[in-house]
Formats: structure tokens, sequence, C-alpha cells
């Protein structure tokens, strides 16, 4: 029976091979490999660090940071698109009148630098990555043509919820109204309002907010924010005071939706906020970028993105649509209905992986049998899976693993376990511990997007703009030779990227930390076999079940060479048909090609 668009599932008993396939036609160029990168951080080679440093004092990445060297690298380590985040102007504290740009009030902006997720001009870029403000559109524009001169993709961000408090576009083009410049305030809900109000009631700052201590405090902070009447706040919180765990620093964006009227819709006539939001997709897709990662998607309605897709790829018909998304009941809903090519795979393969690698109680693969056969059942080749991102702990964190190659595992199965999109986030290949209280993220375990930073260990094989790794240790530039030939190989080889899956999980000697499953494609085949126990070497055989012998056309007698693709050793086995020996050690992976 054909489930989704993307696999096909055969029933199977427990003591049998769980049994799903793709089709070449069906996952054809799903397999990207995606580089998240901060434009704000990648470049940057300042290494003050001071916490709520300045731009002055802490140094800011540019557009031009991401020279032709840094393309060619990114293209070795084995990279196809290049997710750019927090090009779209926000807020921020830094003054930038001086260029005609509004100041924003830092009781609404978190960090420093500000967040790239409280956009406060959707038709302009972040004047921070610019060398020359007045030409920051242009320099963008260079940096797309250049990326694209060394053949690798563009995706930026979409934010549809929420803008910052402070918006206002100076770059809109002419005839362009601004948000909420026709709405009628006296109403708590209209559906020609593009925001939500709360009349009656009057703003309130959450306390504690930017407070820097003695390292920093704006001298224009006094714990006041003029809007009335008060909108609602970003997470959907219908309150004049938000909370300081609230995303207080947006408003929400009205589509069509009466939340506090049990959720009632008016999607007839098209919402204002649909138009002004097809029209910015449309200004960014005629830019020439490849692709739009739309973030908190699920909180906006399907029936907007089922809307808004197919209208944008009119202008770019290439284009790819990735939902940051996190709940499995709506998955299938927003690739079909919404018309999404991708979903973020976070409380599935994610949240499960993460477990297996910190080695939490009761950890084990059976989550990872459950991401391919329920969560993601019919378009596995449709969930984006990840290791990293600006929203996760990095994973050399002392919150995480602490030491980065404990997730060599975890990170062979995101790049193989499926024939669907991988990302890595910038410095996960060198083991960047996210480490440093920047300023209002804080100590935790991960690299802040509020922020001026420089980041240590990237800034390392940046080395000083000559992108050589010349400064990584032995072992970092191992880890990063470990990705750059893991990535490489998922995208060539054709078992990977179009082949069929067969889990062969019931094997003498595995324990619940212990996975392998098969990958093939005509002659192409590839055993993949994962230990995330830290102590136990597993050393046994792989006996392939009967109709798996069948279905790869091997039977008894068949000697042939294995190649383990991660350390390119390779060696002979005289019977497959019979089994095929395995050794891996703890807290590691073979890929075995034959």
């Amino acid at each position: 029976m054909l489930l989704g668009n993307a696999c096909t599932t055969v029933p199977s008993t427990s003591n049998s091979p769980k049994l799903s396939n793709t089709t070449e036609e069906e996952v054809k160029d799903n397999k990207i490999i995606i580089y998240q990168m901060v434009v704000r951080l990648f470049g940057n080679k300042n290494s003050t660090n001071k916490t709520y440093g300045s731009k002055e004092e802490n140094g800011t990445g540019k557009f031009n940071d991401v020279t032709e060297e840094a393309m060619e690298e990114l293209k070795k380590l084995g990279v196809t698109h290049v997710w750019y985040t927090g090009v779209l102007e926000h807020a921020t504290m830094t003054d930038l009148t001086a260029y005609g740009i509004t100041l924003d009030d830092p009781d609404v902006v978190k960090g420093r630098a500000g967040s790239p997720y409280a956009v406060k001009d959707y038709y302009d870029v972040d004047p921070d990555l610019a060398e020359n403000v007045e030409n920051r559109m242009e320099e963008f524009e260079d940096l797309v043509e250049r990326t694209h001169e060394h053949d690798l993709k563009v995706i930026i961000d979409f934010i549809p919820n929420h803008v910052a408090r402070t918006y206002v576009s100076d770059a809109k083009p002419a005839g362009v109204k601004g948000f909420g410049e026709d709405d009628d305030k006296t109403k708590a809900y209209d559906p020609k309002n593009d925001f939500y109000y709360l009349p009656g009631t009057s703003f309130v700052v959450p306390a504690g907010t930017n407070a820097g201590g003695e390292s920093f405090r704006h001298p224009l902070k006094d714990g006041k924010f003029d809007e009335n009447p008060p909108k609602a706040t970003g997470n959907n919180i219908f309150s004049a005071k938000p909370g300081i765990d609230d995303w207080y620093e947006t408003i929400k964006l009205n589509y069509g939706v009466d939340y506090q009227n049990g959720k009632k819709t008016y999607f007839e006539p098209i919402p204002p906020v649909w138009i002004k939001m097809r029209d910015i997709l449309r200004f960014w897709a005629s830019k020439d970028v490849d692709g739009f990662r739309c973030d908190v998607a699920e909180m906006v309605p399907v029936e907007f993105w089922s809307w808004v897709i197919p209208q944008v790829k009119e202008v770019k018909p290439d284009l790819i649509f990735i939902a940051e998304a996190y709940d499995p009941k709506v998955y299938e809903q927003y690739l079909t209905v919404g018309k999404f090519d991708f979903l973020y795979d976070k409380v599935g393969l994610y949240d499960g992986l993460k477990r297996l690698i910190r080695d939490e109680p009761n950890a084990n693969v059976k989550g990872i049998t459950d991401v391919w056969s329920k969560d993601s059942r019919g378009f596995s080749s449709r969930m984006l899976r990840f290791l990293e991102n600006h929203d996760e702990e990095r994973i050399a964190s002392a919150g995480f693993a602490q030491d980065p190659w404990l997730a060599k595992p975890a990170m062979v199965l995101t790049a193989t376990l499926a024939s669907g999109p991988v990302m890595i986030y910038f410095g996960q290949e060198v083991g960047e511990p996210g480490k440093g209280v920047e300023g209002f993220g804080g100590e935790d375990n991960r690299t802040s997007i509020f922020d001026y930073w420089g980041v240590p260990e990237h800034q390392k094989w940046m080395n000083n703009g000559r992108f050589d790794g010349g400064k990584l240790s032995d072992d970092q530039k191992k880890l990063r030779s470990f990705y750059q030939t893991l990535l490489n190989f998922s995208k060539e080889n054709e078992a990977i990227r179009n082949g069929k899956f067969y889990e062969l999980n019931n094997q003498k000697g595995f324990n619940q930390k212990q996975y392998a499953y098969l990958r093939y494609a005509g002659d192409n085949r590839v055993l993949v076999v994962a230990n995330f126990d830290r102590e136990q070497t597993l050393e046994t055989e792989i006996k392939l079940p009967k109709d798996v012998k069948v279905a790869i056309g091997i039977s008894g007698g068949n000697s042939m060479s294995f190649k383990n693709e991660l350390t390119q050793e390779t060696f002979e086995v005289k019977n497959v048909g019979d089994a095929i020996p395995i050794k891996v050690g703890p807290s590691d992976a073979v890929i075995l090609s034959f």
C-alpha cells in the first residue's frame, strides 16, 4: 500500500526484518546537505568575547566574510545548500540612526545584537552584515551570486508567525502597506486586522529583560515600552504582561484565526496578512534565493501554506520550503495539504539519538524504529535530519555529550538512515562547545544568536579568513575529516540517495544500544551498523534473512569484497549468504559497501 508519497511499507513479523522502500523517482534529489551558518558569527575574527559586548568590542561577521575560499571548503565538506541565518533586518540595541534606521527600544530586544527572529523589516537585510550599510542589499545579492558561482544553493529564513514589536519597514516597495496600517485597534480581533489587540490595557515589560548586571546596561533601558493598545505576543500570549520566557520582543500576526474564540477561522476573503506575506516571499524569490526555512511553521494555518507555496513557486519553480515542525500528528498534513518540501525531524530522530548519545537511563534504539515505521511512515525521505542547529545544545557542550566523538554513531544514522536531507551547524564539524556567557542566552550550551560573539573552535578552522583549518588540533582535523567523508559519501552513494531500507536489528549479540540496517539500489549495497554502547565492543555476525538475500540478489556461496567507507579499509567475506562478520567499537559506527 502506498503511504504518503515517498515510502512503501511491507508488514513483517517480529522475527523478520521490518521492510520499507523508496523508489528513485519518489525521492530524487532529496539527499541535499545543508550547512547552517549565522552570518553575524561565521566570519567574525574578533576573539574578545566580552559578555554583552558591543559590535565594536566583540566584532561581527559580514556577508563579504563568506569568501570564495570559504565556499570552496564547504563544497569539499559535501555541502549543497547554505542556510544563511539572520539575513533579514531585525531589532537590535545597536544605534543605526546615522543610516536612517529607527532606534529600537532595548526593553523589547533580546541581546545586544538582537534576535534574528524578531524581524524589523521584511524587505531589508541586517545592516550589521554589510561593510557599507548603504549598499547592504547589493552586498547580499553579491553573496547570493557568489554562492551560486560555487554551485551551492541559498536558503534564508522566512519568519511568518511574528514580527518585532518595533517593526517598521523603511525599505518596502512603493505602494506596499505596512503591517497594522489599516487595523482597527479598538477591536481585540477583526479578520481584516494584521495584529491581535488587547484594548483597555497597557503593555508591561517583563522584569529582568536584558539585565546585564555590571557588564552591561543599555542607557535607554527604563523598563517601559509604549504600545497602546498592546498587541498579542508572538508565542500566542494574549496578555499585556508577557513573561521573561515568552517571545515578548515579538507580536503575533493574524492569519484569520480567532484564538480567543475557539480558533474560529476567517479565510474568505483572503486575510490581508496572507497577501502581504506572499508578496514578501515573491520579493526574496526574485532575489534568486533557492529556498526558505520557515520558522515555527505549525503556528501558521496549513491553509495559508497550501495557498502561498504554489504561488511563490510560480516565480521560481525549483524553490524548496522547509518547515520547522515539532508535531508528528500534523506532519503529513503539512506535506500534502501545506505543500512543504521538507519538515524538521526534531521530536523523532533527533530526540531519540540525543538520549542515546547522552547514555540516558532507558535510552534504546527502539525510538529509531519508531521514527521510520510510525512518526514519518510514508515520507521519511522528506524529513530534515540533524544533530545541531541554533536552537539546540552543541554536541560538545557540557550539557550534552562533552566529547563530540560520542555523536559519531548518531551522525552516521542521521546521514544514512533515509534518502532525505541532512543538516549540520557551523562549528559542529570541529567540536564547537558553545561555552561562555555571551549575553542574553547566558551559559546555555548553545552559541548565542542574540549577541555579538566570536565562535572560538570555528575561528580556528577559519584561521583569520584563510579557511584552511591551520589552527585546529589534530583531533579536530580528524573530526572534520569524518564529517567530510560521511557527508560526501551520503550525497553521492546511490543506495543512500535513493535506495531501499531494511532494518536488521534482530541479530545475535545485539543489545538495546546497537542498530543495523541495509540500504540498496541495484548492485549498490550498504550495510550500516551503529554502536551507542560506551563500553561494549560489538563483535558478531550479521545474518541476512531470506527475503533480504532475494531482494539484493545474493545466495549461498557468494564471495564479496567489503569496504568500510569511513576508514577505507577492505576485507573479503567468502559466503555473504551465510553471515557477515562485523566489529564496531564503543560509540562507533561502520558503513560497509559491498
